[in-house]
């Protein structure tokens, strides 16, 4: 399987002449399992915070540290061999350069990830500038940040007023002039989300910011119907996953108490 880089996606907003452009695909996974399940069918793979939620089952992304994101990066990546793999800069790893740029190089030096993203628009500009500088793919991500969630009192969506589209599209331009290859959009207004998606020339990978983006990525244990806390709005349900393993698991005890498995073939 040919592996996806950045060019590749790239050329999915521009495509060669005669081409048409296509939507980028990309789903969260946290371990090779599910990486190598995804792989084959999603273009980009994030290792996102949000494991600190939907796998460690905590209440927001902040507590997660570098060593939980290296750990389940390197998981990942042993379960990739085409999708371009992305890494979340956990909270706190990058409030100033040096520290940006040492731990941004963690994920270069110990695992395959291919980009690391980090949140924040113009003020992350000269930072994102720096780790470009490095040789460091960098993701850019505006919009609602779940790393902001307590200063800002909350989940709530941006773009509602002429002052805040603004400042979002300001955001954009800023994190793609410093270098970014892509930018996540993430509880954007649909129709900004798509403005600024026709204003740059770098991929917008969109959660929660309408269909205009130039990609769209889920957590995957929303899409898979796994994780049941809390379900928003611009989350569709592919599978009801859980309703499925509890159905299995409900199978597998009764058997068990029945005396039906293990079977004759079952044993050694």
């Amino acid at each position: 399987m040919k592996k996806i880089t950045l060019d590749s996606l790239y050329r999915k907003k521009h495509p060669k002449e005669g081409a048409s452009p296509s939507k980028i695909s990309a789903i969260t996974a946290y371990d090779a399992l599910f990486a190598s399940l995804f792989d084959p069918h999603v273009d980009l793979i994030l290792v996102g915070d949000s494991l600190n939620m939907s796998f460690a089952g905590k209440p927001d992304t902040l507590s997660v540290g570098m060593a939980e994101m290296l750990y389940h990066t390197k998981a990942v990546c042993r379960g990739v061999q085409r999708a371009f793999v992305v890494a979340d800069m956990p909270y706190g790893s990058y409030t100033h350069e040096k520290q940006a740029l040492k731990n941004a190089l963690k994920f270069y030096q110990q695992t395959r990830a291919d980009a690391i993203k980090l949140e924040g628009g113009q003020a992350r500009a000269p930072l994102i500038a720096r780790l470009v500088q490095e040789g460091v793919a960098v993701v850019g991500h505006i919009g609602l940040l779940p790393q902001s969630v307590r200063a800002v009192g909350g989940y709530k969506i941006v773009g509602k007023t002429p002052t805040s589209a603004r400042q979002l599209l300001e955001d954009a331009l800023s994190v793609q002039e410093a270098g970014a290859s892509l930018v996540v959009l993430e509880g954007v207004v649909a129709s900004v989300a798509t403005e600024i998606s026709q204003r740059l020339k770098i991929p917008t990978i969109g959660i929660g910011s309408g269909a205009g983006c130039d990609g769209q990525i889920l957590v995957f244990s929303d899409l898979l119907g796994l994780f049941k806390a809390f379900k928003p709005k611009f989350v569709r349900t592919y599978l009801e996953g859980g309703t499925l393993i509890e159905e299995a698991l409900q199978r597998y005890v009764q058997d068990i108490q029945t005396g039906h498995f293990p079977s004759e073939q079952e044993s050694y």
